[in-house]
């Protein structure tokens, strides 16, 4: 007997899953692109695999228990959407699916403690600077710690930069070109905030003026992801708020952050707020689309060396938001760089949000693949569009004995024009 789903069974996002289950034709094009089938080679850590699954369990086929490990383990990349030939739109059915069952869900009461400091503390910067400081204490009672907040230690970074803020509206200079909003992210401005101090001057001095809304907040990625829906469309409506109309674009230098300003139609659908946050999805761009887009950019000095820099495709970068070309181009302007591209099949991080908490035996095996494949390259460099994706390729060099620094897309770009390079 052929069960079908009714996406009336499912409130406001059983339609967008329905459309994307019904979409697939199960070709398996998506499972070389899929890391976690790279990694355990089973056909339930495929999209494919997993969309059945998905589709048993909402016709009431299968319970959710007997799927919920293979479900868990999707990192959400996006990769499968780049690969697949009939246009399946995961991300319609993950994100929708994890917050249709997240009630039904009966984690270990460990891993409820450990996702209550997340959800507590990572969207919220100050709580997050005063966790971290903590946290390096925890690293000096290492064997007292319970193995299930071991992860979160093993990410600490050594010391913490120094507090920056930024200005609400940073005028461009000379003729302005574009005006512009900027979300400057949550634990971005803890663990490199650098990123938006580069960002704002390398807009400003191509002729953007920056708007910097105080009242925003958290983008909503890490409870989207999690499938708490209610705590993802608190964080929409207030950045719907926080974020002015009358911008040329809503720039996000943080590719996870971007994404989810994209999903907010989907995070919000069903509300009264679902055709406002369908206009404001169209306004969101990554800073490197943007700046590509604007063109004609300030002429960029020669470095005092020639360099030699490796390009790392954040997924939700490339997948998500279809922005691979754009960064590259900007690396290229600076004069006496030579791009080159990383080896290997897959070049996902592992970091994901919080995956590598959550799934840190997949993420660090992933981390480290990726590490090896860097290092190959022989780069001077290494640039990514992502924060999670930084601090993640930073810790497995450093645990292969690598030095190349890794920086953000934008800030070799700052650098390159301070004459830093």
């Amino acid at each position: 007997m052929l069960h079908t789903i009714d996406p009336k069974l499912h409130g406001p996002l059983g339609e967008p899953m329905a459309k994307a289950i019904e979409t697939c034709v199960h070709c398996g094009f998506c499972l070389p692109t899929c890391p976690t089938y790279e990694i355990s080679g089973q056909e339930m850590d495929t999209p494919r695999g997993r969309i059945v699954l998905m589709k048993e369990i909402l016709e009431g086929q299968l319970d959710l228990t007997d799927a919920t490990t293979y479900l868990d383990r999707c990192l959400g990349c996006l990769a499968c959407e780049t690969a697949c030939p009939s246009g399946v739109a995961y991300r319609e059915l993950i994100g929708p699916f994890r917050a249709q069952t997240a009630n039904q869900r009966q984690p270990p009461l460990a891993q409820r403690l450990r996702r209550w400091l997340i959800d507590n503390t990572l969207p919220y910067p100050g709580r997050l600077r005063l966790a971290m400081q903590t946290g390096r204490l925890g690293k000096w009672l290492h064997p007292l710690v319970p193995s299930f907040l071991q992860p979160m230690l093993r990410l600490l970074p050594e010391q913490l930069p120094s507090r920056q803020s930024w200005p609400e509206r940073v005028p461009a200079v000379g003729k302005r070109r574009a005006r512009v909003a900027l979300l400057i992210g949550c634990a971005q401005q803890i663990l490199a905030p650098d990123i938006n101090t580069d960002s704002i001057e390398v807009l400003s001095r191509n002729g953007v003026e920056v708007i910097v809304p105080p009242a925003q907040g958290c983008c909503g990625a890490l409870a989207w992801h999690e499938g708490d829906l209610p705590s993802a469309r608190r964080f929409a409506e207030q950045n719907l708020a926080a974020f002015p109309t009358d911008v040329d674009a809503v720039v996000s230098n943080a590719a996870g952050c971007g994404s989810t300003l994209q999903e907010y139609h989907l995070i919000l659908q069903g509300t009264q707020l679902a055709e406002e946050a369908d206009r404001f999805r169209l306004r969101v761009c990554d800073i490197g689309a943007f700046l590509e887009q604007l063109g004609d950019l300030q002429p960029i000095p020669e470095p005092r060396h020639p360099l030699t820099i490796a390009y790392h495709d954040a997924c939700h970068l490339a997948h998500a938001q279809n922005v691979r070309h754009q960064p590259r181009a900007l690396l290229q302007r600076i004069p006496g760089v030579r791009l080159v591209e990383v080896p290997g099949v897959q070049s996902c991080c592992g970091s994901a949000g919080t995956y590598n908490i959550d799934q840190p035996r997949i993420a660090a095996e992933l981390g480290a693949n990726l590490a090896g494949n860097l290092i190959a390259t022989e780069a001077d460099r290494i640039a990514t569009g992502n924060i999670g994706c930084l601090m993640q390729i930073r810790m497995h060099l450093a645990e292969q004995g690598a030095t190349i620094p890794v920086h953000h897309t934008i800030s070799l770009l700052a650098q390159a024009y301070r004459q830093q390079l």
